[in-house]
């Protein structure tokens, strides 16, 4: 065939024949930062992973914009950030635009055959891949005699259910007592035996995309395959999967060049790319390298292939509910440093969530130390409020332990990153700045993409405003007040939310959060039911969330089972009335465990009145 098209050239006929098409292969992992030998893990056992780096290329910073699988994973299959289509949020089914085209669709109208094996988890409505096959037996080799390909294999032994090893093993590839713990990791035996079983659970992902990579060359594909290796978010450890540092977001990414692709490389092989991506880019990265045009919507940079542009200088990461639990973080990282601002930082980095603390031992210990108070400052940080700025020279500190963002030194970058943050935010129409279940019903008969870009949506006020109210500083409370009577029920939230933020230094605003307690808007309501508690109006604040718990809508609900524990954290309402108002009141939405976890505590274990501890947990 190639002696065939090389005379059909010579002749001037070789317009005539389809352009030759790349296939492409992605190997995928789950919850695993860069544990690799190639990554300079000491530890590491992955010879298969290992050689790919030396035959393709290694991406220093290669980020999930989002730290948790369903959000970056939406990313990935949309082309846009998650926050600029409404599914932020972990778990969550959202409507795209009619006419929206995934990748899959635009890749198969040029002739590609595309499969993915297997798991999908986007936070959108229905069922919108259009994939040629997406199950368990999908395989590239189902697809007609030289059809090109793009084929997708997913790993799932680096799960962070898979983190805890069973009781009975004892026998590990490191030992427990060999380990290097991270400086927010306590020394404890269940932390340890987790990192040992970790590093064994990587060495197999590492065996099973061995096998992956050999059959490519079994089925005699290998100089015809771009190849690429990533995991879908950063490590399973606590403190990597749901946090907005490096060990939530960063991944390794590895992409191998057959020689007949090479002049796409961006290196040589066994070289580094310095070049910031993110997933976001990944989705225009491919339909460059097959020659598909990217559409003007999707919000990625192809950083690949013949549409290839400029490299990023930053990119922009997020954060909201995941689980059970609503916090909101935003962050753009560079080469150096990562600037993340909390829009939630009256929550701790380490909420409860009741999944991570039930399959995972060292969590469970690591909560245990921090109540024992046998944490230093850097362990307990994670169960603590956050600060409003997070600012991090992540070349000097990997580990993201030292804030320096009210050094005086750093003051020019803060001010720099914080603007390109804004930019991001201001610029994909960041619709995080809407509550969850205030989103759908704002957006109507179109979908929460369609309202973030209209007139309706008017963000820069509301950003203007969640700025302010994490400023978390008294002499703002004119003007959060003021702003409780926007015409805009976003803005009358963040302006409660505020209030919330300043807890009992708020109670001049009582009576204006008194009115909203009967606002038209249930995220309203709560936010300034759980903000007027602290003003000491705690039957006020329970009658309103016991409504919204009776008639909300399951994110309304939800919103006010968290307020309910939190108040009762803080010693403002007692266990037994916390676990009155939730019972039966369960959304039956993925990840919602308020009710069973609430009931499940002892009625007779109330809290010491420390208002920054965590309830206990359940044996």
């Amino acid at each position: 065939m190639k002696l065939i098209y090389f005379i059909l050239c010579l002749a001037g006929l070789c317009a005539e024949l389809p352009a030759a098409k790349p296939n492409i292969l992605w190997i995928t992992s789950e919850d695993n930062s860069a544990y690799l030998g190639c990554y300079g893990d000491p530890l590491a056992d992955t010879p298969h992973l290992d050689r790919l780096a030396t035959e393709g290329v290694r991406y220093r910073y290669a980020f999930a914009n989002a730290p948790v699988c369903s959000t970056a994973r939406t990313t990935l299959i949309t082309g846009m950030y998650a926050s600029t289509v409404g599914a932020q949020h972990h778990r969550s089914r959202v409507r795209l635009p009619e006419g929206f085209q995934l990748y899959p669709e635009l890749l198969r109208a040029v002739g590609y055959y595309c499969s993915n094996n297997s798991k999908e988890d986007y936070n959108l409505a229905g069922n919108p891949a259009p994939w040629d096959d997406s199950s368990r037996t999908a395989h590239y080799r189902n697809r007609r005699e030289g059809q090109p390909f793009f084929a997708v294999f997913n790993l799932g032994a680096s799960h962070e259910g898979q983190v805890t090893p069973p009781p009975y093993k004892t026998a590990f590839r490191v030992a427990p007592e060999d380990v290097q713990l991270p400086p927010y990791h306590p020394d404890t035996p269940e932390i340890r035996r987790d990192h040992a079983n970790y590093h064994d659970r990587i060495t197999l992902m590492d065996r099973q995309a061995g096998a992956l990579l050999a059959e490519l060359e079994e089925e005699g594909l290998v100089e015809d395959t771009i190849v690429f290796y990533f995991s879908d978010h950063g490590g399973a450890l606590p403190r990597g999967k749901r946090s907005i540092h490096d060990s939530g977001t960063r991944v390794p990414l590895i992409i191998r060049f057959p020689e007949k692709w090479a002049h796409f490389a961006p290196a040589r092989p066994g070289e580094w790319v310095g070049d910031p991506v993110s997933f976001v880019d990944f989705p225009a990265t491919l339909l460059s390298l097959g020659g598909v045009p990217v559409p003007a919507y999707y919000e990625g940079r192809p950083f690949l292939g013949e549409k290839k542009v400029e490299p990023r200088e930053s990119v922009f990461l997020f954060r909201d509910r995941m689980d059970e639990r609503y916090d909101m973080v935003r962050a753009v990282r560079d080469r150096e440093f990562r600037y993340a601002r909390n829009y939630s930082p009256h929550r701790p980095w380490g909420q409860y969530y009741t999944y991570a603390f039930r399959v995972q031992g060292g969590m469970r210990s690591w909560f245990a130390e921090f109540e024992a108070g046998r944490c230093d400052a850097v362990q307990s940080a994670y169960w603590l409020p956050k600060p409003a700025e997070e600012l991090y020279e992540v070349a000097a500190d990997p580990f993201e332990v030292t804030n320096l963002a009210a050094e005086p030194g750093h003051q020019t970058r803060l001010a720099a990153m914080r603007g390109q943050l804004r930019a991001m935010m201001l610029a994909s129409r960041d619709t995080g700045f809407i509550p969850e279940g205030m989103l759908n019903r704002l957006a109507g008969e179109g979908t929460p993409y369609e309202y973030a870009r209209s007139d309706a949506y008017p963000l820069e006020r509301i950003l203007d405003l969640a700025d302010l109210a994490t400023s978390r500083d008294p002499a703002v409370l004119p003007r959060l007040i003021a702003a409780m009577d926007d015409p805009h029920p976003a803005a009358r939230y963040w302006a409660a939310t505020g209030c919330l933020f300043l807890q009992d230094r708020a109670r001049p605003a009582k009576e204006s959060l008194r009115v909203l307690l009967d606002d038209d808007w249930d995220d309203v309501r709560v936010a300034a039911a759980e903000a007027i508690a602290w003003a000491g109006e705690v039957a006020a604040a329970t009658h309103t969330l016991a409504a919204v718990l009776a008639e909300g809508n399951p994110y309304e609900v939800l919103a006010a089972q968290n307020a309910i524990e939190y108040l009762w954290r803080a010693g403002h309402v007692p266990l037994a009335t916390s676990q009155r108002l939730v019972r039966g009141t369960g959304t039956g939405e993925p990840g919602n465990r308020i009710p069973e976890y609430l009931a499940g505590l002892p009625g007779a274990e109330e809290p010491t009145g420390r208002q920054d501890a965590q309830p206990p947990t359940r044996p």
